[in-house]
């Protein structure tokens, strides 16, 4: 099986639709995906409406999380999206996306550069808008030359000239909100040193104590030593390893399945859950 369980839709910032994602996953001849999109899952009933026969969905997202200063994502798999709670925190991320990225785009004018708001929510279209999407217009200005480009400290990373901060879910409270809604819990790319500060692995060692079931290991922001490293925590930790591409479509320079995840790891995520299930397809439209 090739299980991938990481991916963005139009519903944030992939530049595929869900339904074009599930019918491009199933062409790359994965048998699951995750559709992941930040702090929404308004992408999940087209994904299912659309999902090929013999591709399993996963739903899910990556929520928003701040610690001690330091941005971290929480991938959160197979929960109740009703569960009370749980919604009610990603609708405070992701409706301070808005102030924040018009934060961003004053910030960038006051720079120089002739980026708009109405550019910005131009490329967001209706999905929820992020720092991706501001990188996309600097592309089109000419400014930098990749998306990856913009996320650095003369721009847009963690404390760069045009950062804005947004609200962000402390991760224990989020471990608590998705155990809460019956999901399972794995922490995004931990050791993404180019995005900005990581936390310490002390950090980890204690959302491990607090619930945590994994860490994505395989990811393209690690390279081999990092992810030999990771994967000793995870066991020393007794945490899940998990694998993935984080395909965004054509704004970033993944493919999708180029990590996936173990099938045993995969059953054990699908054994911890109780929100929601895994859905096979049918053959969608």
């Amino acid at each position: 099986m090739r299980i991938d369980l990481h991916t963005h839709s139009t519903a944030s910032d992939g530049t595929d639709t869900p339904a074009q994602l599930v019918r491009n996953a199933a062409a790359a001849g994965l048998d699951v995906v995750a559709l992941t999109d930040h702090d929404t899952t308004r992408g999940h009933a087209e994904a299912l409406a659309a999902l090929p026969k013999g591709l399993t969905l996963v739903t899910g997202a990556e929520l928003s999380c701040r610690i001690d200063g330091v941005s971290m994502h929480m991938l959160a798999y197979l929960f109740d999206p009703e569960e009370p709670a749980l919604l009610a925190e990603r609708e405070l991320v992701r409706d301070d996306r808005v102030p924040r990225a018009r934060g961003m785009v004053a910030k960038l004018n006051a720079l120089g550069v002739p980026v708009t708001w109405e550019q910005v929510a131009r490329i967001a279209g209706d999905g929820s808008v992020g720092r991706p999407h501001v990188a996309s217009a600097l592309v089109e200005l000419g400014v930098v030359p990749t998306v990856g480009d913009a996320f650095t400290p003369d721009w847009l990373a963690d404390g760069g000239r045009a950062f804005v901060e947004k609200h962000e879910t402390d991760p224990f409270e989020a471990l608590r909100l998705i155990k809460g809604a019956g999901g399972v819990a794995v922490f995004a790319h931990p050791a993404a040193a180019k995005r900005g500060r990581t936390v310490p692995e002390a950090t980890i060692a204690e959302l491990a104590a607090a619930g945590l079931d994994g860490i994505e290991v395989d990811h393209m922001d690690h390279d081999a030593e990092t992810r030999a490293r990771l994967r000793g925590t995870a066991k020393e930790l007794g945490l899940l390893v998990t694998g993935s591409s984080d395909y965004h479509g054509s704004r970033k320079a993944c493919v999708l399945g180029e990590y996936t995840t173990d099938p045993e790891v995969y059953g054990e995520i699908t054994r911890r859950a109780f929100g929601a299930f895994p859905v096979p397809g049918a053959g969608g439209a």
